[in-house]
C-alpha cells in the first residue's frame, strides 16, 4: 500500500532487478524481418514488440524458467517452453510462418489489457496500419467508412446505428489514443483530424455499450489507436503525396476552372538512446476541395517519448497538436448549385488550435499484478469568421489510475478510477464547467473447460454546470465458449449511459439560417444491449463471423426543431430500439496471394415514440475488400454499399432553410489502388497510387451536401 501511495504522489517509481534478458531476431520464412511482433513471457506481464528490424529484447529479468510467446497478424502463433536463464542472457532467432487467416489478433480495448480477439464476448474489428498506408488515407474517419456494422455521416461515426448527426455535438463512440480518451471539452465531439496517421500501428473498434469500463461517451462503442512503439534503431520516414478531384458529373456542377488539387507531407523520425525512446513527426495537409468554401490547410504534430526505469516500469509522454484553417460548407445552395453554399455563407472560414498532452506511468509490481497511471490534457481553441463570431475554448483534465491483477491462473481483476474537470469560455455555449467522475471493476474468469465469463460494472458521478448531478450504474456480463477448435460462441449484456455536453445543453446561436437555443433540462440518455455471435473458422482459408444485436435506449438525445418557435434544439427522445445483425466473411487464395472479405449489416432502427426511422440509420450496408499481392505489386478494391436513409434533418427543408434537401439515394462507391515496393531492388521506397469513387456516383451521407467526387491520389513512403 505504501509503494502505491508513492507512485501516485511521485508518479515514477524506480524497480531494480538482475540484468539478465531474453532477446533475438524474428523472422518470415523467406528471412525478412518481422516488425510487430507481440514477444509474451507467459503467466507474467513481462513482454515487448520487436522493432523495424524485427529485433526485441525484454530486460531486467531474474532467474528462472520462462516460456515465450511470439504472435502476429498473418503469422502461426509459435510458443518456445522451457527457456532457462541463470547466470546468462540468452539470444534467439525466430521464423515465423505465415498463415493465410488469423483468428488469434490481440487486442487492448475490450477489457483495459492484452487479449485475443477470438476469447471476446463482445464483436471487435481491427483496422492495420499497412490498410491505411495503401489508400492513402489522410484522415482515420475515412478508414473507418470501411469497418462493417459502421457508418459515418460526415465526420459523425455511428456503430450499430448508435448515432445520427449532432453537428458537432456530443458523440456515442469514445475515440482513444493508447487508452487516453480524445473527444473536446465544449462539444465533446471527435476531432478526427488531430490523429497522427503515420504513427498508427492498429485500430480497435469495439462494438456496443462499453459504458462499464470506459464511461459515458462510450454508449455505442470504443476505438482506440494503438500508436507504433518506438524503434531500437534510428528510422527516418518520409511521405509526399499529391492528387486531384475530377471534374463533376454534370456541368451545370462546375463552379472552378482551376484544377482542384490536394496535397500532402510528412517528415517523422525515431530513435532509441539507452533506456529513452522518442518518436517525432510533423504533416502538412493542404486540400483545394470540389466544393466551394470546402479548403483546408492543416498542421498534425506528434511527439511520443518513453523512459524505462527497468524492465518493469516506464513512464510515456506525448504531445499533439492540429492548426488548421478551413473553409465553412454546410449545406448546398440548391441542386443545381450543388457545389456551392449559400450566398450568405460565401466567404466564410473557422479557425482551430487543439492541443493534447498526455502521460502514461506503468509499473509491474510483480508478476500478477501491475498499475497503470494516466494523465491528460486537453486544450481547444476555435473561433469562426461568421456573422455570429462564433468561438470557444476549453480545458479538459482528466486522470486515471488502473489496477490489473492476476488473482490466480484463471481469474483476471481490471479496476480503476478516473476522473475529470472542464472550463468552458465561450460566446455561444456561455461560461461553462463540468465534472466527472468513476470508478469501475471487470472480472474475467476462464473455467477448467473451454468457456470464459465477464462481469463488471462501473458508477459514474457528473455535474454539467449549474444543472442538477447525475449518477449512473452501468454494469456487464459476458461469455465466450469454444464450441470446437473451429467454432466459438459469445454472448454480451450491458447496460450504458451518456451525460449531455455542455454543447447540446447550451448552445445558442445563428449558423446559416438555423436558430439553436439552449436546452439545461437534457437528462442523460441511457440504454441496455444484447449480442450473440458466432465465428466458424471453416479451414486457414475461409472464416465466417455472425453476430444478431438488439440495443434499447431511452431518453435518447436527438437534435429536431421545436414545434413551438421553429427553433433547433437538443430534446431527449422518450425511447429508440434499434436490432439488427452483422455477417462477416474472409477468403484466402493463392497461398494467401488473393484476400476476399465481404461483410453484410443490417439495422432496424426506429424512434418509437414517433414510429418511424431514425435519421441517418441505412437498413443495409456491404462492404467488399480484394486484394492480390505478385512479386512487388499490390492491387486491390473497395466496395460499400448503402442503402437509402429514410429520414434526414426534414425540418430544415420545411422551414425553408435548405433548399432540395430531400434528394438522397442510396450509396454506392467503388475504389481502386495499386502499389508497388521498391525495396527489394535496394531502394527504401513504397509508391501507391489511387483512384477513389471510380464511377463519379453522386451521393450525400449528410443533407444538401455532395459527398466527395472522383478523385486521384500518387502517394510515395520513404524509410531510411
Amino acid at each position: 500500500m505504501k509503494k502505491i501511495l508513492l507512485i501516485l504522489i511521485l508518479g515514477v517509481v524506480p524497480i531494480f532487478s538482475q540484468n539478465l534478458s531474453i532477446s533475438g531476431t524474428i523472422m518470415d520464412s523467406t528471412g525478412n524481418p518481422l516488425p510487430s511482433v507481440n514477444v509474451i513471457l507467459k503467466g507474467t506481464n513481462f513482454g515487448t514488440v520487436s522493432d523495424i528490424r524485427g529485433k526485441f529484447i525484454i530486460n531486467n529479468l531474474k532467474p528462472g524458467n520462462y516460456n515465450i510467446e511470439f504472435s502476429s497478424i498473418g503469422y502461426k502463433t509459435k510458443i518456445i517452453s522451457n527457456q532457462i536463464i541463470n547466470e546468462n542472457s540468452i539470444q534467439l532467432k525466430i521464423v515465423l510462418q505465415q498463415q493465410p487467416i488469423e483468428s488469434q489478433q490481440v487486442v487492448v480495448t475490450a477489457s483495459k489489457y492484452s487479449q485475443k480477439i477470438s476469447e471476446l464476448p463482445v464483436s471487435a474489428d481491427i483496422i492495420h496500419s499497412d490498410e491505411i498506408e495503401k489508400k492513402d488515407i489522410t484522415d482515420l474517419q475515412d478508414a473507418m467508412r470501411y469497418v462493417p456494422g459502421v457508418n459515418m455521416v460526415d465526420d459523425q461515426i455511428s456503430i450499430r446505428g448508435s448515432s445520427g448527426y449532432s453537428r458537432g455535438a456530443g458523440t456515442r463512440v469514445l475515440l482513444e489514443i493508447d487508452g487516453i480518451p480524445y473527444y473536446t471539452g465544449d462539444t465533446g465531439e471527435i476531432i478526427w483530424e488531430i490523429i497522427p496517421i503515420p504513427e498508427i500501428e492498429r485500430v480497435e473498434i469495439i462494438k456496443g455499450a462499453a459504458s462499464s469500463l470506459y464511461g459515458s461517451s462510450a454508449i455505442g462503442g470504443v476505438v482506440n489507436v494503438i500508436t507504433k512503439d518506438i524503434t531500437s534503431k534510428p528510422v527516418t520516414y518520409i511521405k509526399t503525396s499529391v492528387g486531384t478531384y475530377d471534374n463533376p458529373a454534370y456541368s451545370i456542377w462546375k463552379w472552378s476552372n482551376e484544377l482542384r488539387t490536394f496535397t500532402g507531407l510528412t517528415v517523422a523520425h525515431s530513435d532509441r538512446i539507452n533506456n529513452f525512446g522518442y518518436a517525432v513527426s510533423l504533416t502538412r495537409l493542404s486540400d483545394m476541395s470540389y466544393e466551394q468554401s470546402g479548403f483546408y490547410t492543416r498542421y498534425i504534430g506528434y511527439l511520443k517519448g518513453i523512459y524505462k526505469f527497468s524492465n518493469s516500469s516506464s513512464l510515456t509522454f506525448f504531445a499533439n497538436s492540429l492548426n488548421q484553417d478551413h473553409g465553412n460548407f454546410i449545406y448546398w445552395k440548391d441542386s443545381r448549385n450543388t457545389l456551392v453554399p449559400p450566398d450568405a455563407d460565401q466567404g466564410e472560414r473557422v479557425s482551430s488550435n487543439r492541443y493534447m498532452f498526455g502521460s502514461v506511468y506503468k509499473d509491474i509490481l510483480s508478476e500478477n499484478l501491475f498499475i497503470n497511471v494516466r494523465g491528460s490534457y486537453y486544450r481547444s481553441d476555435w473561433k469562426d469568421q461568421t456573422t455570429s463570431h462564433n468561438n470557444s475554448l476549453s480545458n479538459l483534465f482528466r486522470l486515471e489510475v488502473q489496477a490489473n491483477a492476476s488473482l490466480s491462473d484463471n481469474l483476471i481483476l481490471v479496476s480503476g478510477v478516473e476522473g475529470t474537470t472542464d472550463k468552458v469560455t465561450s460566446n455561444i455555449f456561455n461560461d461553462q464547467s463540468a465534472f466527472g467522475f468513476g470508478v469501475y471493476s471487470q472480472a474475467d474468469y476462464k473455467f477448467s473447460f473451454p468457456l470464459s465469463t465477464t462481469f463488471g460494472v462501473r458508477y459514474d458521478f457528473n455535474k454539467l454546470s449549474n444543472q442538477i448531478s447525475t449518477s449512473a450504474f452501468s454494469p456487464k456480463a459476458g461469455l465466450n465458449y469454444k464450441l470446437s477448435n473451429k467454432v466459438t460462441l459469445r454472448s454480451s449484456f450491458g447496460t450504458g449511459f451518456r451525460a449531455p455536453t455542455l454543447a447540446e445543453a447550451f448552445t445558442s446561436t445563428t449558423a446559416s439560417g438555423i436558430t439553436i437555443k439552449p436546452n439545461p433540462n437534457l437528462k442523460p440518455e441511457t440504454n441496455w444491449t444484447f449480442e450473440v455471435g458466432a465465428n466458424y473458422q471453416v479451414t486457414n482459408f475461409i472464416d465466417f463471423d455472425a453476430a444478431i444485436f438488439q440495443n434499447e435506449y431511452y431518453d435518447f438525445i436527438e437534435p429536431g426543431i421545436d414545434p413551438k418557435d421553429g427553433l433547433a434544439y437538443f430534446a431527449n427522445i422518450t425511447r429508440a430500439r434499434i436490432q439488427g445483425f452483422e455477417f462477416n466473411s474472409n477468403y484466402s487464395f493463392f497461398d494467401d496471394r488473393l484476400k476476399l472479405s465481404l461483410n453484410y449489416t443490417y439495422l432496424w432502427a426506429r424512434d418509437l415514440q414517433l414510429h418511424q426511422a431514425l435519421k441517418y440509420r441505412p437498413r443495409h450496408m456491404a462492404y467488399a475488400r480484394l486484394d492480390y499481392y505478385i512479386f512487388n505489386l499490390d492491387l486491390g478494391a473497395d466496395f460499400r454499399y448503402s442503402s437509402k436513409v429514410e429520414q434526414m434533418d426534414f425540418e430544415l427543408v420545411n422551414l425553408g432553410v435548405v433548399k432540395d434537401g430531400t434528394k438522397r439515394v442510396e450509396i454506392k462507391v467503388l475504389d481502386l489502388r495499386a502499389g508497388y515496393d521498391l525495396n527489394s531492388f535496394g531502394f527504401p521506397v513504397k509508391v501507391y497510387l489511387n483512384v477513389n469513387n471510380v464511377f463519379n456516383y453522386n451521393y450525400v451521407e449528410l443533407i444538401a451536401n455532395l459527398a466527395p467526387i472522383r478523385n486521384y491520389s500518387l502517394s510515395a513512403e520513404f524509410l531510411f
